[in-house]
């Protein structure tokens, strides 16, 4: 119960008593929680599972400074002090589409070789060593919200839209998420993109919204029509939802106030009782970032 619910467990005592415990139930890479073993002397620190992507390597840094022992790294890109792109992403926030994609990336940095990133949105800091910036297609990491990726690169997508819907009363969730995905689809945009969810107050407690959140994971927020209508901005007016609501558009006021004022990339979409629009945060990523959390 533990293992599937936890972000992490800690073990103290033998590395191989905690092995046996999480064998039977150790399923992914990205789905993993941490795993880490602590002797009983309190001098050795290990992190035996989800090292990168899990947080095990970071937190077994923590764990160790507090305790004033030693963190026992095994992986190959910390051993060798190489750029370790999966760490990288994880904290960063981004979501990592295609992991199997991972290790080629990491192969190559250490081997020596130089992979190049491409980006649609803002990187600070300086590049690690065997890392550069391009804006070729030849890239082997791309950093961004749309659905299409190079072949065999690593896509990292940065979690920016937030997603603004409207709806008739009672629409199921089924119509909902095929609404949804049509007009991710229009737009070539990953759903990994998604942030949250927003809409108006009035759908609060709109069944079919809920539970397109829990399947999602995402957050869900409203608004009341007068937070809606003060908005600035341009927006897609409609009489009908204005007698409806009381505010002229649901989905794309909705989308703006969910990314904190950022501008609309999609506009309203209709179909089948239910509006969406989308709206992108304001991100930037650190490629010096802290790894150690």
């Amino acid at each position: 119960r533990g293992f599937e619910h936890a972000d992490a467990l800690v073990f103290v005592g033998a590395a191989g008593i905690a092995v046996r415990a999480v064998a039977p139930h150790v399923q992914s890479k990205t789905g993993d929680p941490a795993v880490l073993v602590l002797d009983e002397g309190g001098r050795f620190v290990v992190p035996i599972l989800s090292g990168h992507i899990g947080g095990g390597n970071r937190l077994a840094r923590r764990v160790a400074a507090h305790l004033g022992a030693q963190p026992v790294l095994t992986t190959a890109t910390d051993v060798r002090g190489v750029f370790a792109v999966d760490d990288w992403a994880v904290s960063q926030e981004l979501s990592i589409a295609n992991p199997a994609c991972i290790k080629p990336v990491s192969a190559r940095l250490l081997r020596g070789e130089m992979v190049h990133i491409k980006s649609d949105v803002p990187l600070h800091g300086a590049p690690p060593h065997g890392v550069a910036l391009t804006q070729a297609d030849g890239y082997d990491i791309l950093i961004s919200h749309g659905a299409s990726c190079r072949a065999g690169a690593l896509h990292l997508v940065p979690r920016c839209l937030a997603l603004g819907v409207g709806c008739r009363k009672g629409v199921s969730v089924e119509t909902v998420e095929a609404v949804l995905a049509e007009f991710l689809a229009r737009h070539d945009i990953s759903p990994l993109a998604l942030c949250g969810v927003y809409s108006i107050a009035l759908k609060a407690r709109e069944e079919a919204l809920l539970r397109l959140c829990t399947r999602l994971k995402l957050p869900f927020e409203t608004y009341s029509a007068q937070q809606l209508s003060a908005l600035p901005g341009e927006f897609t007016a409609s009489d009908f939802v204005r007698g409806a609501t009381g505010v002229d558009n649901v989905c794309e006021r909705s989308a703006v106030l969910g990314s904190g004022g950022g501008a609309l990339v999609a506009r309203k979409y209709a179909k089948d009782g239910v509006t969406m629009a989308l709206a992108m945060r304001v991100v930037f990523y650190d490629l010096g970032g802290n790894l150690d959390g």
